[in-house]
């Protein structure tokens, strides 16, 4: 059945003109409400007022206008079935509804509004309308997003209507945005009140991004969703610029967030090499080539066939030697016309640019699922000046060089699994900070310090060791110790600080206790 009668009501008037503008064209009546209304008679499209046509005024500033018999009868009414109510109503069929709603979430988000000014921000009328719309769907077509206008503008031209899929389509996307809608009010309100800033009520709302081609393994299912609503910067809003080669993975978008979330905590031009979700190997240098160069040297046995995440403008000289190994992903803020021509020759390589660049203290909550339910905690945005604002416990301190690595080592510390240990070297005066070993996820913070040596080897002398959490004995330590390194960064807090001290003291070694423990399970 051809669109007789639409209603705008919008808050995000993007596209409305063009939109009232061609439906106009097509002789559909167009009803409209407050500043909608104001907006296209401005722009010289005709329109008649809601007001006019419920004749009813509108009340309680605004609050009260379209809840109305005749506006909800001309939505939900049903063809062939329930004329002579529309009749008796005085009412007709409203055959397509535009709608966006009052931008509480923004206005959240702005930290800044009054209890007052969310509460008038809270939307009755538009989703009253956009889900009488969605329910009867299999006549009427319901717009929430102006993404969506130019599909149905092409459809009306091609056949007179939209098709039943698509208005199907256009229902579920109005379902969703309700309910995510609600969401926002609901933590937010619930949240009120709560002394440990968790809401009562707490709802993730995701949509789908695209399906992978399995889960973790290939005997798994998967897909990826993204937040609504997740800020520019992130993984789930960067750019795929694509070589033609196979689709992201479930694990490519684990290790490629891991990656980005640890290049971040660098300061200058960083790279990160991730394998199974921890890094094998970063650097700090003057150029990105350098210090990506420094990175995948640190542990080049692992990096084959890892992430890698850099900070800066991929250009060609990094790109010829992101070239040279294979690589699942490679991610950054963006890639140089010539660098992306390079990498583009390489056909199993996936390229992905942020675009927009997250600072390493961005806001964030995270989740992890748990039988039955979710642990939700803070993103650990702590980390940077950590060290040098730490507590000098060793009666030597460690000389700028030293502090210079530690810091380094400290801030990737984070992103190893734990029990981790990293050991670095190198400072500003040097140009170049990298790992040397790094040794994670294991059950024995010992073990960890072994593996961190053992891959540092030689380059262990004179080095300097950071650990995600306190020595619960001086073993750990003396493993570093014994292999040369002669700065530590550690949180203390264990009741065998002093025998760990003692320790240091021993060697010559200078230690720092920063207060901050950063597990990563």
């Amino acid at each position: 059945m051809p669109i007789r009668r639409a209603l705008l009501s919008v808050s995000d008037k993007t596209g409305l003109v063009d939109l009232a503008r061609a439906l106009g064209a097509r002789g559909v009546e167009l009803l409209s409400t407050g500043g909608t209304f104001k907006a296209l008679q401005a722009a010289g499209v005709p329109v008649r007022s809601v007001e006019s046509y419920t004749e009813s005024p509108e009340v309680m500033d605004g609050r009260v206008k379209t809840l109305h018999p005749r506006i909800h009868g001309g939505l939900l009414s049903r063809e062939g079935h329930d004329e002579a109510d529309l009749e008796r109503l005085g009412a007709g069929f409203i055959d397509l509804v535009v709608v966006n709603l009052y931008p509480f979430e923004q206005t959240l988000a702005s930290g800044t509004a009054s209890f007052q000014q969310l509460i008038e921000n809270i939307d009755i009328g538009g989703p009253s309308m956009l889900r009488s719309a969605a329910k009867n769907h299999a006549r009427v077509t319901v717009l929430c997003d102006p993404a969506d206008y130019a599909e149905v503008l092409t459809e009306l031209e091609a056949t007179g209507d939209t098709q039943a899929t698509t208005r199907e389509r256009l229902a579920a996307k109005v379902f969703a945005h309700t309910a995510a809608y609600d969401a926002a009010i609901a933590g937010w309100l619930s949240a009120r009140g709560e002394t440990d800033g968790y809401p009562r009520s707490a709802s993730l709302v995701l949509e789908k991004a695209y399906g992978l081609r399995y889960g973790e393994n290939p005997h798994q299912s998967g897909a990826f969703y993204r937040e609504r609503g997740a800020p520019a910067g992130s993984l789930a809003r960067a750019e795929s610029l694509g070589t033609g080669a196979k689709e992201l993975s479930f694990n490519n978008l684990v290790d490629a967030d891991a990656a980005l979330d640890a290049v971040r905590e660098l300061q200058g031009p960083g790279a990160v090499v991730i394998k199974h979700a921890s890094p094998c190997g970063a650097a700090v240098a003057t150029t990105l080539a350098q210090a990506y160069h420094a990175a995948r040297e640190a542990d080049a046995t692992s990096a084959f066939g890892g992430i890698v995440a850099l900070n800066r403008a991929v250009d060609l000289a990094t790109a010829q030697l992101l070239s040279e190994t294979f690589l699942e992903c490679v991610i950054a803020p963006s890639f140089e016309p010539d660098a992306l021509a390079l990498l583009r020759q390489k056909k199993l390589l996936r390229l992905l640019a942020t675009g927009a660049w997250l600072g390493p203290e961005h806001a964030a909550q995270h989740f992890k699922r748990v039988g039955g339910g979710v642990v939700l905690q803070s993103r650990d945005a702590t980390g940077a000046g950590e060290v040098r604002a730490g507590r000098v416990v060793t009666r030597r301190a460690p000389t700028e060089a030293e502090l210079d690595g530690l810091e380094f080592a400290w801030a990737l510390c984070k992103h190893v699994r734990s029990n981790a240990i990293v050991l670095a070297a190198g400072g500003k005066q040097a140009g170049v900070i990298e790992t040397l070993g790094i040794g994670g996820g294991q059950t024995s913070r010992v073990l960890a310090a072994e593996i961190a040596v053992s891959k540092a080897g030689e380059r262990a002398q004179g080095a300097v060791m950071a650990s995600d959490a306190f020595f619960p004995f001086p073993d750990g330590l003396e493993v570093g110790l014994q292999a040369g390194v002669s700065a530590v960064a550690q949180p203390g807090g264990s009741k065998n600080d002093e025998a760990v001290i003692a320790a240091a003291d021993a060697a010559g070694a200078a230690m720092i206790f920063t207060g901050f423990r950063h597990f990563r399970h």
